[in-house]
């Protein structure tokens, strides 16, 4: 889908966000929303920023990741209305906004300093009493008479439902795929050739064209025993160093959608080539298995079964693979969930949720770090990232309890030194086959 495409295809994306906002509105008994898109933050005793992050509610109805201290107004039966902060400034260059089509859906109204959006707002508003305030609250809104201040039963009927995406943000999920997928590869030549840590970092921001600003995430790029800290962020320069193993969790964004793809590679060991291919044998048959009105919870659980049958035909484990699961034996090397949302945020929200209430569904038992507990459907975009790591901590742990003695420690001690493999997709549920955007976006740049 090219740009173009992109922006034919938002009105019916704008529409389809304003019908769920007015179902949440009524629901909640309010009249509209007045959404804030941030306000970059100095560090402390500096006058010097960290980089500035958009509420995901604001960049869900204006694609715009550059536009602190502007407002998206929504009153049902409306066209909605954008306030952009654009300051006559010297010292930074002020925020653009796109010559794109989409545009055209909005009242736009460009303000040059920040306290001319209350006047912008009570124009928007109009006779709407009953506003909320969605995003991040600062003290000098207190007289701006909001009714309410992300109240959290509105927040839960409108998280509910972003899990479902539109075909606007599949596309915008395919292309941050697109790059993620080019900036990976790039990455993997880089380590093949030599360059360190800090380098191979460089060259994915190169081939991705983002800063490390515009990343959806902090790169995790880690050799050997790195690869067993689940977010290694120490990058080290130093490129004389045994070159036993190599992971990368790494994604690009697209007009605010993120992607979130990990690869491991092989230094030439072939036992650990071996376990890699078979965590991503694993991996790929996880994600055959995203289909419509599937639990997750059970997703995961596969992939305890499957980490487990594969450490036990790998001669790490002993005893079978339902008892590797039954009595802990499967979290001692894979101790993360298998995935979560991926959309506007990397985490997206809402992923315990049971409906629009806010209730929960409980995580499995004995399995707190897993992100995603709802049953999936048409429109959800998860992660599938099982992962099989030699972690010291968990190790030494394991050493002491009864879990203990169905490891052969022999093998562990061969293998340590290569850290761990995880292997993530993005995967998109649908009526039938599932469509996997990391593939989809390697396979074209073959």
């Amino acid at each position: 889908m090219t740009a173009s495409d992109m922006n034919r295809a938002f009105p019916a994306h704008l529409a389809s966000v304003a019908a769920r906002a007015d179902d949440a509105l009524a629901a909640c008994g309010f009249d509209a929303l007045a959404i804030f898109s941030g306000r970059p933050a100095n560090h402390f005793l500096d006058d010097y920023g960290w980089p500035f992050k958009v509420n995901p509610h604001f960049k869900l109805w204006a694609p715009l990741t550059d536009a602190p201290e502007s407002f998206v107004c929504h009153v049902p039966g409306r066209r909605p209305v954008l306030c952009f902060y654009q300051p006559a400034d010297y010292w930074h260059r002020p925020p653009r906004l796109p010559a794109e089509e989409w545009l055209a859906e909005f009242d736009l109204h460009t303000i040059r300093e920040p306290g001319q959006a209350r006047e912008v707002l009570a124009g928007a508003l109009g006779r709407a009493p009953r506003t909320v305030f969605l995003g991040e609250w600062h003290p000098d809104f207190a007289d701006w008479k909001f009714s309410a201040a992300n109240p959290p039963a509105l927040l839960a009927h409108l998280h509910y439902w972003r899990a479902v995406k539109t075909p606007y943000e599949l596309a915008c999920m395919r292309e941050a795929s697109r790059t993620g997928a080019r900036a990976h590869l790039a990455a993997r030549d880089a380590f093949f050739t030599g360059a360190s840590e800090f380098e191979v970092h460089a060259a994915y921001c190169e081939a991705s064209g983002l800063t490390e600003a515009e990343l959806p995430y902090q790169n995790i790029i880690a050799f050997n025993e790195g690869a067993a800290v689940l977010h290694n962020h120490s990058l080290d320069r130093d490129r004389d160093k045994p070159r036993r193993s190599f992971l990368i969790d790494a994604g690009a964004q697209f007009r605010g959608y993120a992607s979130d793809i990990t690869r491991t590679y092989s230094g030439g060991d072939p036992e650990f080539a071996a376990l890699i291919e078979g965590v991503d044998a694993l991996q790929r048959r996880l994600c055959d298995g995203i289909r419509a009105g599937r639990d997750y919870r059970e997703v995961h659980l596969e992939a305890h079964r499957l980490i487990g049958a594969l450490l036990r035909d790998a001669g790490v484990i002993s005893c079978s693979a339902e008892a590797a699961v039954a009595e802990g034996v499967s979290s001692i090397f894979f101790p993360h969930g298998v995935g979560h949302l991926l959309g506007l945020q990397v985490h997206d929200v809402a992923g315990f949720a049971a409906d629009v209430t806010g209730r929960e569904i409980p995580k499995p038992e004995g399995h707190p770090y897993l992100r995603l507990t709802r049953r999936l459907e048409p429109g959800f975009v998860v992660t599938v990232e099982p992962g099989l790591y030699f972690i010291e901590l968990l190790l030494e742990a394991a050493r002491a309890s009864p879990a203990g003695r169905h490891i052969h420690w022999n093998a562990v001690e061969r293998l340590a030194p290569y850290g761990g493999i995880r292997v993530e997709d993005d995967v998109a549920c649908t009526g039938g086959e599932p469509e996997n955007l990391t593939r989809d976006a390697f396979a074209a740049l073959a």
